[in-house]
Parts: C-alpha cells; structure tokens; sequence
C-alpha cells in the first residue's frame, strides 16, 4: 500500500514548506492554481475567495492572521480576475490564454473543486470566505453543500442577475454566516440576507467610517480593520470546532 505513505509524505512536505503553490482541476478540467497554508492536517480549513479582478494575493496578509486562529489556509485564484497585490491571477490567465471567457457563476465550479481538493487532507466541514462575487457563490454553495460548515462573506450582493437571483439562493440557510458589508452596502445587503433566520447570521459594517468594499477590509491599511477583525474573530470563537 504505498497512497498512505505517498500522501503522508505530501502532508510532511507542505508542513515544511509552510505556504506553497498548488494546483487542481476543476470539474469542466480547467487548472487552478491556489495557495496553500498548512499548519496542521489535523486542523479544519478556510477557504479564501477573492473579488472580481482580484487573485489570491488579496489573502496574502489575511491568510497569516487566520492560521494563528488554528485553521489551515487555501487561497484560491478564480477563473474570474486579474492581479492583487502583485500577484497574478494564474487560472483567469489560463483560460484567457485559451481564448475563453468566464462569467462570474461559472467560478462556483472553482469552488466546488476547492472543497473537493481540501477533503484529501481531512474530512473536516470547511469555512468559505468569499469577497465581493465570490461572497454571494460562497453563501449559494454552503446551501446546497453539506461539506460546507460556515460563511464569510464580505460585501455580497445580486451580481448574477437575471440568471441567479442570490436571494432565493439563500432562502432558508440554515448554517453560521458573517457578512461585512461598507455603510453604503449595508441596508440593501441585510435585504438581501432577510430569508436568513437571525441566529444564524452575523451582520457587521464599521461603527465610524464608509468602510471598504470585499476583504480588502482587513487590509492593514484599513481604517477599520482592528475593529472588523475583532468581530471576525468573535464569529470564529462562536463557530469553533
């Protein structure tokens, strides 16, 4: 039997790589290319989503902060996007460099071979965190997915109208969520979560300021990060393993 000594060595490897460029396959076989923090194999995961003309490098400084929480990390680059924080969105180049194009639903199927992906190191439910687009396809997918245990979305709305409508997506949800919106966001985003019962949901925007649209919002650079960072840690004590 040599897969178990094959994927043990795989485990001990990341570990002591730390962070470390990782590539799967989607299920229409398109190659995504993903940032993996490993800490612990024993410990569950969250999995980051950036926004529209993002990649991976928006969690550069985040997925650091998130693993000291005892989560391992697996930022995603999207076939929707470009470049962040000098990091170049290599999937939305793949596809590009093949004369395709993508809407922003056709990313849920990046996000589906994500979860796919993580339950090779364990079985654990995992945490989707999601920016932007791909905070509302986090908050779609963790409907519908039992392998899903908790959302983090930040700045959703009703991008893919008229074929989805993310509202009606998420009737009835029944799992953790917290959702950062900016002031302007707030009150149409609280609409849209209305078929959320209350206990499941998480609602915060900053107390003084407009606040900043999608994770950048955690940014250091941020005027309110201390604040949403508290916040978000209060969420992940609530929802701890």
């Amino acid at each position: 039997m040599r897969v178990p000594f094959i994927i043990s060595c795989l485990f001990f490897s990341v570990l002591c790589q730390g962070q470390q460029k990782v590539t799967f396959y989607a299920s229409d076989s398109l190659k995504i290319t993903a940032d993996l923090y490993l800490k612990d194999y024993q410990l569950p995961f969250i999995l980051l989503f950036h926004q529209e003309e993002g990649s991976r490098g928006e969690y550069s400084e985040i997925a650091h902060r998130l693993e000291k929480l005892d989560y391992n990390c697996l930022a995603v680059d999207l076939r929707v996007g470009g470049k962040m924080n000098y990091v170049q969105n290599e999937t939305a180049q793949r596809l590009a460099d093949a004369g395709l194009h993508a809407e922003f639903l056709d990313a849920r199927k990046d996000i589906e071979a994500s979860i796919d992906y993580i339950r090779k190191f364990n079985q654990y439910p995992v945490v989707l965190f999601g920016s932007s687009f791909s905070a509302s396809l986090c908050l779609m997918e963790a409907r519908k997915n039992p392998n899903v245990k908790a959302v983090v979305a930040f700045s959703p709305g009703e991008y893919f109208r008229p074929v989805k409508i993310v509202k009606d997506e998420i009737q009835g949800l029944q799992k953790p969520v917290f959702v950062a919106t900016t002031e302007l966001e707030y009150e149409y985003v609280v609409q849209m979560l209305s078929g959320i019962e209350d206990k499941y949901k998480t609602v915060y925007h900053p107390s003084n300021g407009r606040g900043i649209h999608g994770a950048k919002a955690l940014w250091e650079s941020s005027p309110s990060a201390n604040e949403c960072w508290l916040d978000l840690m209060l969420f992940f004590k609530k929802i701890r393993y």
